[in-house]
This record gives C-alpha cells, structure tokens and sequence, in this order.
C-alpha cells in the first residue's frame, strides 16, 4: 500500500508562486510513475505533470514553462513548483503514484502531455490552491 499526503496549498494572488509537497515512500519500488493533478469544482480531474522513476517527466501545455515537478529521494517528496500562477490555476491538488510500471508516465510523454488519471492507483487527499486576481 503506497500513502500520499500532500501538503503546501493556500491562496496567492496572480503572478505568485507556491510550492506543494508529497510525502511518499516509494523506496521498496524501482519502477513507478507519480503526478500531480488538479480539480476545480465541476471539471474533471486534469493532470498537470508527471514524473517517472528513470526521471523523466511531462507537463501539461497548460502549466509548461510555469510548473516543474522534482523528487526528492532522501526526504521521500515529491514537489511541484509553481510559478506566474493564474486565477484560472485554482483547483484541489492531488499527488498521485503507480508502482512496478512508468508506462503511465511514458504514455502521457508520447501524448504531448497528456496524463490519464485512470492510470493511477494511488492517491492523496488533496491540496487546495487558490489564485486571486
């Protein structure tokens, strides 16, 4: 059983930046793929970025060149660093993994970014996030 608890949401005004964090041990798996998704009241769930065990990651078009995701190994976290944020960026934020595969991660890097959240198995609470203009 993997467990996820995010942390590091709040509120900002546009233009601002904020960083969440996932605890999460995935030291017993040497294939895994992690993401971050986000949630607004009456959309679907959209990912946001992904990040393979080999290290290989993926972004939404959305959040390119505004978001990264990074891991940290020795503390068991996984970060996404999010910069010039938009109103429209406010959402629930959840981490989520899947281990023994990066197919889901692969997958979302030859869609052009595209992450299914079906893929995942595992999944935190959330984070809330909001953005005011």
């Amino acid at each position: 059983q993997v467990q996820l608890v995010e942390s590091g949401g709040g509120s900002v005004q546009s233009g601002g930046s904020l960083r969440l964090s996932c605890a999460v041990s995935l030291n017993t798996y040497s294939r895994y793929c992690m993401g971050w998704f986000r949630q607004s009241p009456g959309k679907g769930r959209e990912g946001v970025a992904g990040r393979s065990s080999e290290g290989t990651t993926t972004y939404a078009d959305s959040v390119k060149g505004r978001f990264t995701i990074s891991q940290d190994n020795a503390k068991n976290t996984l970060y996404l660093q999010m910069n010039s944020l938009k109103p429209e960026d406010t959402a629930m934020y959840y981490c989520a993994a899947v281990v023994g595969t990066v197919w889901p991660c692969m997958r979302a890097y030859h869609s052009g970014g595209y992450i299914y959240p079906e893929d995942f198995a595992y999944w935190g609470q959330g984070t809330q996030v909001t953005v005011s203009s």
